[in-house]
């Protein structure tokens, strides 16, 4: 039995000399999801915070188990040039889709659910139970990330941070 991500990748026959398009996303995190052994062994049941792990990282593909908690709250952010997928495994997620003068679009995902997007899509994610268990990938890889948050006289601002800083909700410095 195969108990490493990047085996299983390989042994998926996943390509490693282009980016991945969001249905090859979609379908290698349902294949790494339906593999506890991959990702259960990162799972800290007393962790306070949320806690992720990288399960797999190459020069066209990078992924993670993160582990919820109902506080968790990603704040509004993009994924700079990479593609992602997210798939549910247990628990549930909250997705808040940003639009422009408009309420943010909600859509909860259960377990066996998933969902894509691409490099432009701007979103934030919350744990919409008492905990959650997602795979994530994301090609190219995640190098950057961009996050956002709203001034008070509602101009949208954008920081950029690496794919290591964790992501939380942004506060603008306090005015001088």
């Amino acid at each position: 039995m195969m108990t490493d991500a990047s085996s299983v990748l390989r042994a998926l026959g996943v390509p490693g000399d282009r980016t991945l398009e969001r249905p090859e996303l979609e379908r290698l995190i349902a294949e790494v999801a339906a593999r506890p052994e991959l990702w259960r062994p990162h799972l800290d049941l007393s962790a306070t915070e949320r806690t992720y792990a990288c399960l797999h990282r190459d020069a066209q593909l990078d992924v993670w188990a993160i582990f919820w908690l109902p506080e968790n709250d990603t704040g509004w952010h993009d994924h700079d040039t990479s593609s992602g997928a997210v798939h549910v495994v247990a628990g549930a997620l909250e997705e808040h889709a940003l639009r422009v003068a408009a309420p943010d679009r909600r859509t909860r995902y259960t377990g066996g659910q998933t969902f894509t997007f691409g490099p432009s899509h701007i979103h934030r994610v919350t744990c919409a139970e008492p905990s959650a268990v997602s795979i994530h990938a994301y090609s190219p890889p995640l190098w950057r990330l961009g996050q956002y948050t709203v001034d008070p006289e509602g101009s949208l601002h954008r920081l950029s941070v690496s794919y290591a800083d964790e992501l939380r909700p942004v506060e603008l410095p306090a005015a001088a």
